[in-house]
């Protein structure tokens, strides 16, 4: 619930766009939008509530909404609908707020919000605190959290083509598939204009410091330094690739010798048969340019 020792904010009559993903989480998506869209025009707040029939709708509801003027952009669901959602107000002014209800959940984190709690955290959305942060882009597309570019790309693409079974499982089940096989990769980056080259398990950028639920592959990456964390991880034993693994969860990888990390402004990754996944969605093949987009996203947090 609100602060009561916080400033009342007048929301009456200003009319914001709630896009929602029902299925994220299990369903959470669904559950969590009703009651934070009572919550938001119990306060006062004209909701469109909006849900597309695939991505692409969705893309374009958003889109509608910010060109019609609304004055903010809330997505019920995980990272992937805060991808989707950046893509709409990115660079426009227009903010985006957050009602989490996925299973990572890593962009919530980031801004501290409420992740099982669909009233406080709409209370944030009623509160309308501002935040800009940097966002990392390529082309025209924009993410939130990271850039996957090696071994944990691939899980995801075999997880993705993969109908059983659902939920966490079927990426165990991918992981363990792809490790029999895996092969360290040459990659070719380029570190604002130094080349280097390494054979490695994968590369990662970062805009934020984890992903994937909390894996803090980027530790020490921040969302307002106007700088990209660029992560390498090179040739290593599969046994002790298992064993490092739990490390990313406390953020600790930086004890493993076989991690670089690397500031930059802009970083090209080159490397065969890659297609890089950012915010957990399928971004594209590289090889890829990536850029820090500073001050580039409103945030309601």
């Amino acid at each position: 619930m609100l602060d009561p020792s916080d400033p009342v904010v007048s929301v009456r009559g200003r009319e914001i766009a709630l896009l929602t993903n029902p299925t994220s989480g299990g369903g959470k998506g669904a559950r969590h939008r009703d009651v934070a869209l009572a919550r938001l025009r119990e306060s006062g707040f004209v909701v469109r509530n909006l849900q597309g029939r695939d991505a692409d709708e969705a893309l374009d509801l958003a889109r509608a909404c910010v060109a019609d003027g609304v004055e903010a952009l809330v997505v019920c669901g995980g990272d992937g609908l805060v991808h989707l959602g950046v893509q709409a107000v990115a660079r426009t002014g227009v903010p985006l707020g957050l009602i989490p209800s996925g299973t990572g959940n890593d962009v919530a984190r980031y801004l501290g919000l409420p992740r099982t709690d669909p009233v406080a955290a709409a209370d944030r959305v009623i509160a309308s605190r501002r935040r800009s942060i940097d966002l990392a882009r390529s082309g025209d597309r924009w993410f939130v959290t990271v850039l996957a570019a090696g071994f944990d790309a691939i899980v995801n693409e075999r997880a993705n083509a993969m109908t059983w079974p659902k939920g966490q499982m079927r990426y165990n089940l991918a992981t363990l598939a792809e490790l029999r096989t895996f092969r360290p990769l040459p990659y070719v980056l380029d570190l604002d204009g130094e080349t280097v080259e390494h054979e490695a398990m994968l590369v990662a950028v970062g805009n934020g410091p984890s992903f994937g639920g909390g894996l803090r592959i980027t530790e020490g990456a921040l969302l307002d330094d106007g700088l990209l964390d660029v992560v390498v991880i090179t040739k290593m034993s599969k046994p002790k690739l298992v064993r490092s693994y739990p490390r990313l969860f406390t953020g600790k990888i930086d004890g493993v010798a076989e991690y670089v990390h690397r500031r930059v402004r802009s970083v090209t990754v080159a490397a065969p048969g890659i297609v890089s996944y950012a915010d957990g969605e399928r971004f594209g093949p590289l090889p890829l340019t990536v850029t820090c987009d500073p001050g580039a996203l409103e945030v309601l947090a």
